[in-house]
C-alpha cells in the first residue's frame, strides 16, 4: 500500500517543491499535487525531505575503521552515519597490507550481502590505495605503497566501486587500461605526484574521478596547473571536495562547485574519529590528534577528517550554493560518479525511497531507507 509526506519542503534536482505530496512505497511513486485519500501519512510539519545521502569516501566512524576487516566494524560505521543522512556509502580502505585488505574487502562483502535495518548501505568499497605515491602519501602509511596492480583489483572486483591510484605510478598506463577494461571500479587519481600533462593523458586512459580535490596532489599554478588543474578543468572527470573549511578553505566551495556542477561530490573522508571526543586515534597504523576539525599525525600531517556529510551540505550552502544542488552534491552527484543513479540518489519517480526529514541546517531527524523508516 502507497504511503506519502505531507507538508514538507521536497529537495528536487530542480528545486524545492513545497505544498506537495510525496508518495511511495519501496521506490518514489509520485510526486503529486494533493495528497491521497486512504494512504499512510507523515506530516513533515514543514521540514525539509531530502534525499538519502551518499558518501563514497568514508574510512570509519564511532571507533570503528573500514580498515579493521570485521563486519561488526563496518555496521558500526553503517549504523552511525545513517544519524547524519547517509543512506548508502563506500566503506574506504587505506594503503595497508595485501593480506588486511583482503580482510577489508570479505567484511565489506559479507555486510553488502546482508544488510540490516538501521544501517546505511554497503554499496561497495572505496579502495584508497595501496597504489599511490609515497612523495604524496599524507597520512598513509609508506611500507604498504604498491606499484598499480590490475590483478589485485580484478579479483576483487565484484567489492572495489571505486579505487584510487596514482596514475604516474603506472608509467604506461597498462595497470590502469587493464582494471578499465576487465572490472567496473571507477579509477580515481589521488595521492598523486603528477604534472598537467600526465593527469591528462590519465585521463584519456580511463580515470575519471579525483580522490579530495587539492589534497594530496600537485596544485594549480599559473605555470604548472598540476593534478588538481588538470582535474578542475577536465569537464567529464568528477571531484570530491573536503568541505569541512580545514582541508579547504571555504572561499573556494563555490568557485569549484560552479565549474564542476554534477561532477562535484561532497564527501567527509571520515576516520574512526568521527562522532567521538577530541584525543588520540589510530588510521592505517599510524597515530592521529583530533582537535575540534583538525586531524593531524605527529608531524603536522592532516591525516582525514570528522566531517559528517550533513554537515558538508550545510557548509556548501553556507557558501551560496543553492540548497537543492548542496544536497545533490551528497547525494545524486556521488550515486552518478560510481553509476547508481538508475537507482537512487534524488527524490524523483522510480528511484528509490530512501530519503531523510531535517530541519534548514540539516540536522536529521528522521531517515528512511526503502521506504522504511530506518531511523
Amino acid at each position: 500500500m502507497a504511503k506519502q509526506i505531507i507538508n514538507a519542503k521536497i529537495v528536487t534536482p530542480e528545486g524545492i517543491l513545497e505544498g506537495k505530496t510525496l508518495i511511495y512505497d519501496r521506490k518514489i511513486i509520485e510526486i503529486s499535487d494533493s495528497p491521497l485519500p486512504d494512504a499512510e501519512t507523515i506530516n513533515a510539519g514543514g521540514r525539509l525531505l531530502i534525499p538519502g545521502l551518499i558518501d563514497i569516501h568514508v574510512h570509519g566512524y564511532l571507533g570503528a575503521d573500514a580498515s579493521d576487516g570485521t563486519e561488526d566494524a563496518v555496521r558500526t560505521i553503517a549504523s552511525g552515519i545513517l544519524k547524519n543522512g547517509v543512506t548508502a556509502f563506500l566503506p574506504t580502505t587505506m594503503t595497508v597490507s595485501y593480506e588486511e585488505l583482503e580482510k577489508a574487502f570479505s567484511a565489506i562483502r559479507g555486510v553488502m550481502r546482508s544488510p540490516h535495518p538501521g544501517e546505511a548501505i554497503v554499496l561497495g568499497a572505496h579502495a584508497e590505495g595501496p597504489f599511490i605515491n609515497v612523495n604524496k602519501k599524507g597520512a598513509q602509511s609508506a611500507e604498504f605503497v604498491r606499484r598499480p596492480d590490475a590483478d589485485f583489483v580484478i579479483r576483487n572486483k565484484d567489492v572495489i566501486k571505486l579505487i584510487t591510484i596514482a596514475p604516474e605510478t603506472d608509467e604506461d598506463f597498462s595497470e590502469i587500461k587493464k582494471i578499465r577494461s576487465q572490472t567496473d571500479a571507477v579509477i580515481s587519481m589521488g595521492h598523486t605526484d603528477a604534472d598537467y600533462d600526465t593527469a591528462i593523458r590519465a585521463f584519456k586512459a580511463g580515470v575519471s574521478h579525483a580522490t579530495h580535490l587539492f589534497n594530496a596532489m600537485t596544485g594549480i599554478t599559473h605555470r604548472a596547473p598540476g593534478a588538481a588543474g588538470a582535474a578542475l578543468f577536465t569537464e567529464n572527470v568528477s571531484c570530491e571536495l573536503i568541505c569541512d573549511t580545514f582541508h579547504v578553505h571555504p572561499a573556494l566551495f563555490s568557485p569549484v562547485f560552479r565549474l564542476k556542477r554534477d561532477k562535484f561530490n561532497l564527501i567527509t573522508d571520515c576516520m574512526r574519529a568521527g562522532g567521538m571526543p577530541d584525543g588520540e586515534y589510530d588510521l592505517g597504523g599510524q597515530k592521529v590528534t583530533v582537535n575540534g576539525i583538525k586531524c593531524r599525525l605527529d608531524d603536522g600531517t592532516i591525516a582525514g577528517s570528522v566531517l559528517t556529510l550533513n554537515k558538508a551540505v550545510a557548509n556548501l550552502s553556507g557558501a551560496g550554493i543553492p540548497l537543492h544542488e548542496a544536497v545533490c552534491a551528497a547525494s545524486l552527484y556521488p550515486a552518478r560518479a560510481i553509476g547508481a543513479d538508475n537507482e537512487r540518489g534524488a527524490l524523483l519517480p522510480g528511484l528509490r525511497a530512501d530519503f531523510a526529514l531535517c530541519d534548514g541546517e540539516i540536522n536529521i531527524s528522521e531517515v528512511y531507507i526503502a521506504g522504511e523508516r530506518a531511523l
